[in-house]
Formats: structure tokens, C-alpha cells, sequence
């Protein structure tokens, strides 16, 4: 045997242990496919995650991502403060200012004039947890809800905070948080995928923030993990219909062929992309027949309905994509991804974010009492928020500003279900809401604690790539306790 051959021979030893050893979707799908019995290898329903996982008995099942890009200006939406109103047009002081890093769009600014909030803050609840008079629906299940307002982050831009958040660090190439939770606990559906994303933006087309397929990407995991992004307009995915002339045992057959020729180069190379394709085919076969089920909103009631508001109905909407959201978790997708754009108000800030508002308040009310009629939000964490908060200060002329320029040294945000704490408001911000006074949450604290209440140790789930063991909190991160019922 010669160098190369024999090169090639420890390479397929090496990648097919490692392959014999794993518990990916594409093995079951492979077996599926071949005709095998994998009664004995995969539970009746669904994919299965790593072995010894959950380490610990999980208070949610599933996660549903709502996320807000552009960052949400907590100032006006979730931590009040009288003195904001008493101090309107005054300079915030600079030892209050301190060296808080900002972005470059106002570091410089000579004036850093208080900017009132734009609408009054309400009591909702029997918790009597205060949020702005535009947020009505969310609001009404107050009680259902833990306010954060003390997260903090050391991201300035849109994608390093986005990015940051949602994989660990804040250039892109990491694992996000769906495909870490993929990998690690599997799927409860063999019908879905494991992982949706779904994005919308606001009608206005006001934020010219972009969502970047790494934002729910597999990293250096297999690309099996990686999110499904579903479509804003036309078929959700891409060849749900097969070709005219093209029948669905004809795309069976075809399927079983191209399955034995993958299994074929899968025995010769033992490459886990090889594994990914089969597994992917097999996904969109199912996919096929579950995903207009899916997207048919014909049996929901009609009270349902209304309750999401009029654009859902709408496919592409953020209203829509709540409802689909709430389908694919009862039928067993572990991590659903909705992401908005608009929330970026640097220069419309009066008229903006009411309208951000009107558009998201009422579908993310709406899913969360869903869920909980359903007797799934108790088991189903959701989690509401951006990549940052908005500056106390106004942006633009400092005798009349018009927006608000981004701000992580402290901001908001929501949780519910899923063994939150409800009802209750963790954390505090000094009198211009700009430094944290009390139980700040870091970003990484963040992903740790979800992480623990979907049973997964973070320090435990890692994945050894160049050199080292990687995992979502990279070395950092702590459960905040004080956020768990």
C-alpha cells in the first residue's frame, strides 16, 4: 500500500469511529432509508441528542427565539424612569457617563441632552410589573413574564451583538444556540427539522440591518445542526412540490437510490457531510408532507386568530410567523427562531417605534398565551429581546433629537415560561438607566441560564475543534438563579 492509500485508510478509521460512535439524524435516516430496524438505536419518535443528555431534569423541552433586531430602547419600553421625565433636555452628567463605550455615531457628541420617554409607562398585572403604555398585550400577561433590566453586553454594532448573543462570540464562525441545543438533545419530530429560523421586518422597510445565515449557522458542528430557514414569500422551503410528472413514490425511489450511492462514499470517506446529505434528503421527503399541514391556519379557531392581529394572515409577517411558531413546537421542534428587523431608531424614534410596537406587541402576547392554554408554555421557555438597548441620550440635533443611538451598558429583557419566574423584574438600573446597580446578566450569563433550563450543564456541552474543547459561553458565564421559579 502506498503513502496515499495508507494516509486514506487511518483518515476512514479515524472519521468512521467517530461516526459509528455519534448519534446523528443522518445514521437513523441512513437505516430509514436502507430498510434497517433502528428500533434499538432511536427512540419511536424524533432524533436522539448526545448520550448523558439532558444532564439535569430540563424545566422546558423547547425554546422559541422572538428576536427584536435592532435593539429595543429599553428606555422607553421597560424601566421606567421619573427622572428621564423631570430632566428632559438637560445633559447627563459625566459621571454618569463615565467610559461607557459607544458607537462611533456618537462617541464624539460635545452635548448628551436626556431624552424623555416617548410614551408613559403602566402597572400591568397583579405583579404590577411597569412597561410603556405601547406595549398593552404583552402587558396583559405580565404576570406570565420576568423582566431583565439589567443585561449588559460590550457589542456597540448590530451583527457583532447579534452574533454575539446568539453564538458566543462576536465573529461569526461559532455554533449558534439552536444548533448547539440540536446537537446536544436532538429532536422530539422525525417530520421537522430540529431547528427553524424565520425572519420579518417591519412594513416601513425602516431598519437596513440584514440577518446573516450565520446568525442561525452550525459553526464548526456538522451542518446537519444548522437552522431551516423557512420562507418569507412563496413555499415556506424550496421543491415542497415535486415536478409535474414527478410522483411522490417516484421521488421515494429516487431518494432510496441516491441514499445507497451516499452510503457507498459515507463507508469509503467517512466524511459527517456525507451523513448530513443523507439526512437532509430524508428531511425534505418528510418535509414534503408536514409542512403544509403546517402552514394551513384553516382548524384554528377563530378567537386564535384574532388574537394575533390581522397580519397573520399575512405570510411573512411577524404575526404569521408567531402562529408557525407555535405549530412547530407542539409538533415537536426543539428551537424556533423568529427574527424582526426595525427596531434600529436613530432618527425616527417618535414614529418608529410606536409602529414596531403595534406590529410585535399582539402576535408575541398572543403566542405566549397560546402556549399556555395549550398547557405548553410550562414546558416551553421564551425568550424576548435584542442584540442591545437604545442610549438615554438623544441622537441627532441636541436641541430637538430624533432617535437613539445603540447602548449595551445596560438594557432589558423578556423571558416567559419554561421555568422563568413569573411575575417578577430581576435586576435595576441607576436613575438615567444607563449603569447597573444591582444583579447585572451578562450575555453569557444569559445563554448559560438557558441553557440549564433546557437541562444542559453549559461547560459540559463542548465540541473539540482546532485544538480545543469550544462550547456556547466560550470560558464564561453563570446561571442567574434569580431568575428561576
Amino acid at each position: 500500500m502506498n503513502g496515499l492509500h495508507l494516509e486514506n485508510a487511518c483518515r476512514v478509521t479515524r472519521r468512521q469511529l467517530f461516526g459509528s460512535a455519534g448519534t446523528g439524524i443522518g445514521a437513523v435516516a441512513l437505516a430509514s432509508l436502507l430498510g434497517r430496524d433502528v428500533a434499538a438505536t432511536a427512540p419511536p419518535h424524533g432524533m436522539p441528542g448526545l448520550p448523558g443528555l439532558p444532564h439535569h431534569e430540563p424545566k422546558a423541552k423547547r425554546v422559541v427565539m422572538l428576536w427584536q433586531g435592532g435593539g429595543p430602547s429599553h428606555v422607553d419600553l421597560f424601566d421606567p424612569k421619573p427622572a428621564l421625565i423631570e430632566r428632559g433636555g438637560q445633559d447627563i452628567p459625566a459621571s454618569v457617563r463615565g467610559q461607557t463605550r459607544l458607537s462611533t455615531m456618537s462617541s464624539g457628541y460635545a452635548k448628551w441632552p436626556v431624552v424623555s420617554p416617548i410614551k408613559p409607562f403602566r402597572k400591568y398585572g397583579a405583579c404590577g410589573m411597569e412597561m410603556s403604555e405601547m406595549l398593552p398585550h404583552l402587558g396583559g400577561v405580565a404576570d406570565d413574564l420576568c423582566l431583565v433590566r439589567s443585561m449588559h453586553t460590550e457589542a456597540v454594532n448590530h451583527a457583532p451583538g447579534v452574533t454575539f448573543f446568539l453564538s458566543g462570540a462576536q465573529v461569526p464562525g461559532r455554533p449558534s444556540m439552536g444548533a448547539w441545543m440540536s446537537y446536544g438533545l436532538g429532536c422530539e419530530t422525525e417530520d421537522l427539522p430540529a431547528f427553524v429560523v424565520m425572519t420579518s421586518s417591519d412594513k416601513a422597510k425602516s431598519c437596513g440591518q440584514l440577518f446573516f445565515d450565520y446568525y442561525w449557522g452550525s459553526g464548526f458542528l456538522p451542518s446537519r445542526f444548522q437552522g431551516v430557514k423557512f420562507r418569507n414569500t412563496g413555499e415556506p422551503v424550496p421543491y415542497l412540490t415535486n415536478p409535474a410528472g414527478v410522483s411522490r413514490e417516484g421521488r421515494r425511489l429516487l431518494l432510496d437510490d441516491l441514499a445507497a450511492m451516499n452510503a457507498k462514499h459515507l463507508a469509503d470517506y467517512g466524511d459527517p457531510e456525507i451523513d448530513t446529505r443523507i439526512a437532509q434528503y430524508e428531511m425534505a421527503y418528510r418535509m414534503q408532507a408536514s409542512v403544509p399541514d403546517l402552514v394551513d391556519f384553516s382548524n384554528e379557531p377563530r378567537h386564535v386568530l384574532e388574537r394575533y392581529g390581522p397580519d397573520v394572515h399575512v405570510q411573512g409577517t411577524f404575526a404569521s410567523n408567531c402562529l408557525i411558531a407555535r405549530r412547530l413546537l407542539e409538533r415537536g421542534t426543539r428551537f424556533v427562531q423568529l427574527m424582526h428587523a426595525g427596531w434600529d431608531q436613530h432618527g425616527n424614534l417618535f414614529t418608529q417605534l410606536p409602529q414596531q410596537c403595534k406590529d410585535t406587541d399582539a402576535p408575541s402576547a398572543a403566542l405566549i398565551q397560546d402556549l399556555k392554554e395549550r398547557g405548553l408554555l410550562s414546558d416551553t421557555l421564551v425568550a424576548w429581546g435584542g442584540e442591545f438597548g437604545r442610549t438615554p441620550f438623544g441622537q441627532g440635533d441636541p436641541a430637538n433629537p430624533k432617535g437613539r443611538d445603540h447602548f449595551g451598558k445596560a438594557y432589558s429583557f423578556l423571558l416567559a415560561g419554561g421555568g422563568a419566574k413569573p411575575g417578577h423584574v430581576y435586576g435595576s438600573t441607576d436613575d438615567y438607566a444607563w449603569n447597573i446597580t444591582a444583579d447585572p446578566v451578562h450575555i453569557h450569563d444569559m445563554q448559560a441560564t438557558i441553557m440549564h433550563l433546557v437541562g444542559v450543564d453549559h461547560t459540559k456541552l463542548t465540541y473539540r475543534y482546532q485544538g480545543r474543547q469550544f462550547r456556547l459561553t466560550d470560558v464564561h458565564g453563570h446561571v442567574v438563579k434569580g431568575v428561576l421559579a
